[in-house]
């Protein structure tokens, strides 16, 4: 069914897109042809902004001029698990205070309520740089307890839903980019509660099952919005043209994608907000190369103490050994105090010096990172110093 036969005047964008997503079944791709570009209509495929960096997403995403594109992409996530249609929904700003005293403060990426008072806060990564199971439910229980007041009851609280999209594999159990997560009993495996539920979408996963023809975009709604995610990646200088010319047929029939891609040009035309888009991008390959290379210092400081420490522990031993040889006797003394002494020694000199060499490669590295304007947390996620030392050298 074509959505010209399903939309009049007086049905909202977003309500004929529900009905594409309920009888998407009924496109016959046999009889498609390939038609001109036309989505398109000033700028050339690889102008286009990457939308898994964070300001991208939230730019075509977040705002109120694009709602009815919000909607539909948040009811092809949650139809897995059976929620009701989403018809209309609020955007929330939110500031949430750092995990430390001396963090700063971060902005959750999307948060959202529904008509039906439901939460949903959509998290786009682009990078691995946290534990994102602990970060995604540590937002979820901020949210979640956020709006209790004094004399609330505990029943006014919410529903919460948490949408995780990763621009790099999380979970290796599995080979499905999109899973989801409740709290079951663990024998009966019947749900304890509707308030708490989890998607994680893992990007690299999709894409892999694109090549090997596993995906179905005209019979499914999911896969055509995160095709369209993934279509460029800024990561790997990558632009999947084929997945553009798939979607762009669909998008004769689907209206919501339609206006997503003109969205998406103009947001891409702006010279602002590509500057801003750039800045973001940069800053996020800056910290990306930061932590590289902290990492690879921290690994040759190790070696290098081993080192040190064995040939100190050498050293030292032979010192012991000879001590002790003259005093217990120049034969069997000898032998048993090289032993001991070595021994000893190894031990000592090799964890000393290994000790000493990594506290002065973590001091070196986090002066670095201050200097390069990181925050606190990343440093010490980086170094391993505690934040309060951090802030000493600071």
């Amino acid at each position: 069914m074509h959505l010209t036969t399903l939309q009049n005047e007086n049905t909202p964008l977003y309500a004929a897109t529900s009905i594409i997503m309920e009888e998407s079944s009924n496109y016959e791709k046999q009889a498609r042809k390939r038609s001109k570009t036309t989505l398109l209509k000033q700028l050339p495929i690889d102008r286009l902004m990457d939308l898994k960096v964070d300001f991208a997403f939230k730019q075509l995403f977040g705002n109120e001029k694009n709602k009815e594109i919000m909607i539909v992409f948040l009811n092809a996530i949650l139809q897995k698990t059976g929620r009701n249609p989403i018809k209309d929904i609020t955007f929330l700003n939110i500031e949430a205070g750092g995990e430390f005293v001396d963090d700063k403060q971060s902005r959750l990426d999307l948060l959202v309520t529904t008509e039906d008072k439901e939460q949903i806060h959509v998290e786009i990564q682009f990078t691995n740089k946290y534990d994102m199971v602990k970060r995604s439910i540590y937002y979820w229980a901020g949210v979640y307890r956020s709006p209790l007041r004094k004399s609330m009851s505990y029943k006014e609280l919410q529903t919460v839903i948490s949408i995780n999209i990763l621009n790099f594999n999380l979970f290796n159990d599995t080979e499905k980019f999109h899973t989801t997560y409740h709290l079951f009993e663990d024998e009966e495996k019947f749900k304890l509660t509707d308030v708490m539920e989890f998607h994680f979408i893992e990007m690299p996963k999709l894409i892999k099952a694109w090549k090997e023809g596993k995906l179905d975009p005209w019979n499914d709604v999911l896969a055509r919005w995160l095709l369209m995610l993934g279509m460029i990646d800024r990561r790997n200088e990558q632009i999947y043209e084929d997945i553009f010319h798939e979607l762009e047929e669909i998008a004769m029939k689907d209206e919501s994608l339609k206006k997503a891609f003109g969205s998406w040009e103009e947001l891409s035309m702006s010279p602002e907000e590509y500057f801003a888009y750039e800045s973001r991008l940069k800053r996020i390959f800056d910290e990306e190369a930061a932590q590289r290379e902290a990492e690879l210092r921290l690994r040759e400081a190790e070696k290098k103490a081993v080192e040190r420490g064995l040939e100190e522990g050498r050293e030292e031993g032979r010192k012991e050994g000879r001590a002790e040889g003259r005093e217990e006797g120049r034969k069997e003394g000898r032998k048993e105090g090289k032993k001991e002494g070595k021994r000893e020694g190894r031990i000592e000199g090799r964890e000393k010096g290994r000790e000493e060499g990594q506290f002065e490669e973590k001091l070196n590295t986090a002066k670095r990172l201050l200097e390069a304007d990181m925050d606190i947390e990343f440093i010490r996620n980086v170094t391993g110093l505690p934040a309060e030392q951090i802030m000493e050298l600071r």
